[in-house]
């Protein structure tokens, strides 16, 4: 294969001796715990505190505990390949990193601008909605403020402009840092979490769990063209509001809700034992939140008829705060607010971290311009961190956050496929690579993963697909304008250089 070829991959080998680099060297900080509260810190937030009640209202009913055990079966799947790909390719990058080894640098790079799309777009989309929550909060203690406002007849949301200056602040002092400010965080908004559940217990009514599966609705709120599902554009299947099509619909949905816990495997670098504890963490942080979610939808859905969670005509949407606030508990939409709003604080910050450690990898490579992974005296990739800073700033900041959640699911999925599919080629290629963990029963696992994401991309609307091929397209114009040239394997004219012998891989 020649070394400027397409598919020329980088050694496992070469991967980890890069990471020796001195002005590129990231710091080992990170702990098994540490990791762990990563993973819970980034998946408990938006989707938790909003996604809950309103899909059981509009496409679930109370089944929506049932879509939440389906997204994390989808999930746990996928969690399973990066486990085993994260303990054996301790490098930052995680999706990116792993493809590379597998599939070739375009591919890599493509799931490198994939994640650019997971995690920046998401981070910006969800600094808005804490920017919402902190309107309602000071509201709540008797401030009336905007947290946007006009500028020259441009709407600024300041509100977001704080929280990511802030965190950008926070990630470029140092990763152990931002995990001790995210464990007391995340600790706030789990002791929310179970204030929802012990606390709506006591307004539970069996009733409102019958039917479980609501009836399909055909009609109404049903989409048509592009705002369809690609499985009914495709097949001709009329899409359906409730019955099992609504709750495979829901299952896509709420999906959202579990984005971040790939995350953890970016930090696969800065972690003192990476093949025990980077499993350890994505396994562990998916369990703690999937018992914490399928709790929630169950108290939420008994404390309410469903049909009174739906989207109001105005656009508004039933939160956690409304099953609270229809049982007369006024009180708790104040606490849940605020647990909103720590929730959201943290899975902006783990975001912007995910982001940061994609880039770093891939500026090392020399697919982007290799002076932003240069490192800081607190070991960090200052350049990059400020970069996203600046860019998720804009974002958040000046422009509306749209139909960002299903944007993020599709890149999101696209990255579990590679993910899945890499572990069988990296099974059948490199067999002789020490692997500190092991997915069970391949080739059926990372089989069921590659479905499950499948058919949840599939359920997602024609005009997510749309744009999300538009965005590829732009990065592969990016690769072949700037990366291709400037790749190092490229420059190294090979296609694998394993620089140490098997037995000194850390």
């Amino acid at each position: 294969m020649p070394g400027n070829g397409l598919w020329r991959t980088k050694s496992i080998e070469q991967s980890i001796a890069d990471t020796d680099e001195p002005d590129t060297r990231l710091r080992k900080d990170l702990t098994a715990w540490d990791l762990t509260v990563f993973g819970v810190a980034v998946v408990i937030g938006a989707g938790i505190f909003t996604l809950t009640a309103s899909t059981a209202g509009n496409l679930a009913g109370p089944s929506v505990s049932l879509a939440f055990v389906l997204a994390a079966v989808a999930c746990a799947l996928a969690a399973l390949c990066y486990a085993e790909f994260a303990s054996t390719v301790p490098v930052a990058g995680s999706a990116y990193t792993f493809s590379y080894a597998t599939f070739g640098e375009f591919m890599a790079w493509i799931i490198g601008w994939d994640l650019v799309l997971e995690f920046a777009v998401g981070a910006a989309a969800v600094a808005k909605g804490w920017s919402v929550y902190l309107q309602t909060v000071l509201g709540q203690a008797g401030v009336t403020v905007k947290t946007t406002a006009s500028v020259g007849g441009v709407d600024v949301d300041w509100g977001s402009l704080l929280l990511i200056s802030v965190l950008t602040v926070l990630l470029v002092v140092g990763t152990k840092l931002s995990s001790r400010v995210s464990a007391v965080i995340t600790a706030v908004k789990v002791a929310v979490v179970l204030l929802v559940i012990v606390l709506g217990i006591g307004y539970i009514k069996a009733a409102n769990y019958s039917p479980y599966i609501p009836p399909a609705e055909s009609g109404g709120t049903t989409a048509s063209g592009l705002e369809q599902s690609l499985f009914s554009l495709v097949t001709g299947f009329e899409g359906s509001t409730y019955g099992v099509l609504g709750l495979l619909a829901a299952a896509s949905l709420v999906f959202f809700a579990f984005i971040g816990f790939d995350v953890v495997a970016t930090t696969a670098e800065e972690t003192r034992n990476p093949q025990r504890a980077v499993p350890r963490g994505i396994l562990g942080s998916l369990a703690i939140v999937t018992v914490l979610y399928v709790a929630v939808s169950l108290v939420i859905t008994g404390m309410l008829p469903y049909d009174q969670l739906k989207t109001q005509p105005d656009g508004t949407r039933a939160t956690l705060a409304t099953a609270f606030s229809q049982n007369g508990v006024d009180w708790a939409a104040t606490v849940i607010s605020v647990g909103a709003l720590a929730g959201l604080t943290t899975v902006v910050m783990v975001l912007m971290l995910g982001q940061s450690r994609v880039l770093f990898a891939m500026s090392r490579d020399g697919l982007l311009p290799r002076g932003l992974a240069r490192t800081g005296q607190h070991g960090t990739p200052f350049r990059i961190t400020i970069a996203i800073g600046i860019l998720v700033a804009i974002a958040a900041g000046f422009f509306p956050a749209g139909k960002l959640e299903e944007m993020v699911n599709v890149g999101t999925l696209f990255a579990f496929i590679l993910v899945s599919a890499g572990v069988l080629v990296l099974r059948k290629t490199r067999p002789d690579l020490p692997r500190g963990f092991r997915v069970p029963w391949v080739p059926f696992v990372p089989i069921l993963a590659i479905l499950a994401c499948l058919w949840l991309m599939l359920n997602l609307t024609a005009l997510t697909w749309v744009r999300f091929l538009v965005w590829m397209a732009l990065g592969v114009v990016v690769y072949f304008a700037y990366s291709r040239r400037h790749s190092l394997l490229g420059k190294r004219g090979t296609t694998a250089v394993p620089v140490v012998k098997h037995d000194e891989i850390p």
